[in-house]
């Protein structure tokens, strides 16, 4: 014999309900569409190739 409410029965409590947690489900993004070269106002493709042969040598 249980005594619970008898409104709360056939109620599922959180501990039963089910929790699809997938890798295709995406709460954000992994960049933002302002965090980019077009967001910055750049062109796509960038200068790192540049910016590693120029660095000082100190950094080595």
């Amino acid at each position: 014999m249980s005594i619970e409410d008898p409104g709360t029965q056939g109620a599922r409590g959180d501990d039963d309900r089910t929790v699809d947690l997938s890798e295709d489900f995406v709460v954000l993004p992994e960049q933002t569409s302002d965090d980019t070269d077009r967001g910055w106002g750049e062109r796509p493709g960038g200068n790192d190739d540049w910016l590693l042969a120029e660095r000082p040598p100190h950094w080595e």
